[in-house]
């Protein structure tokens, strides 16, 4: 809890940067709000800029999306290569899903599939280290929809893992922060990828649409109190605001 109303802080914004032009910024975006934080939304795929410095953010939320870190297209480079700006001026960073993938690659580690073709779409198990639970308590259970993994490059710090793609969570120093699933989505998000994810519920170790849909029903409460406790560890506790 913050010893004063959040909004009297006068906090700057947090950097979105979001890859279709319908995505959202889901739950992050409300509970920043919700903790003070305006939401200065950017869409480079569409051609938007990224900011050249984060002087006037009190960091940056970089989202998924259905394109990989290893595609070749301009804006997955220039956005993989904009992460110097945050890393550098030690602000903080959170990547979620294709986000953590792009900071994975900024910093000299691969991003690739499982050599079985295995997925994880749906609800799957995540484990946290001994520096996760130092941290801060986990949920047991967490939401998924990627058909890639990676690898943990030098000077990361793994706080939680899984059982196909073992790393699901990690920092790189004080500010930067990855993670494999998604405690984003709200039930609307969720219905609208479960209709237009569909066609990938046939790849091997993939969930079924209901199953999503009924995980939700069990697994989300305590997804979505962590996701808060996450926001103020990376945002509101941070270093860089003491």
């Amino acid at each position: 809890m913050l010893d004063v109303p959040a909004r009297s802080k006068g906090r700057a914004p947090v950097l979105i940067v979001l890859h279709q032009e319908r995505s959202s910024a889901g739950r992050v975006g409300q509970m920043l709000e919700e903790k003070g934080f305006p939401l200065d939304i950017r869409r480079p795929v569409l051609g938007e800029p990224l900011p050249q410095t984060l002087e006037a953010h009190s960091g940056a939320v970089v989202f998924g999306g259905p394109m990989s870190a290893n595609d070749p297209d301009s804006f997955v480079r220039a956005e993989t290569d904009w992460l110097a700006v945050p890393l550098k001026e030690k602000k903080p960073f959170l990547g979620i899903c294709l986000g953590a993938q792009m900071l994975v690659r900024h910093l000299g580690g691969k991003v690739e599939a499982d050599r079985d073709g295995r997925v994880e779409i749906g609800w799957y198990p995540i484990r946290p280290t001994e520096h996760g639970r130092l941290l801060m308590r986990w949920p047991q259970m967490v939401y998924h929809f990627h058909r890639e993994g990676f690898d943990l490059p030098h000077g990361c710090q793994l706080l939680a893992e899984g059982d196909v793609y073992r790393n699901q969570a990690f920092r790189y120093g004080q500010q930067a922060w990855g993670l494999q699933f998604h405690a984003e989505l709200t039930r609307a998000m969720m219905q609208r990828w479960v209709v237009h994810g569909a066609h990938r519920f046939i790849m091997p170790n993939a969930q079924q649409g209901r199953e999503h849909l009924e995980g939700r029903m069990i697994f989300d409460a305590p997804l979505r109190a962590w996701l808060s406790e996450f926001l103020d560890l990376v945002f509101v506790k941070n270093p860089h605001f003491a």
